[in-house]
């Protein structure tokens, strides 16, 4: 089942600490994983296969 299209809902990073330092923020895009820097959410940003972002993740916990 395919999904109307939406605006991808962004969400910052746990890391981040609202102190206005650097910030990721990563949004679901249906085929992929939008990830892009919160002091610049009209610029560009990177997409990712899910899988690659899974792995991304899962090393930062092992950290």
């Amino acid at each position: 089942m395919n999904r109307p299209p939406t605006s991808p809902q962004w969400r910052k990073s746990s890391y981040s600490n609202g102190t206005g330092g650097e910030c990721v923020e990563f949004a679901d895009l249906q085929s992929t994983v939008g990830v892009r820097d919160s002091k610049q959410p009209h610029g560009p940003h990177i997409a990712v296969r899910h899988n690659t972002w899974a792995r991304f993740v899962a090393s930062l916990r092992t950290q």
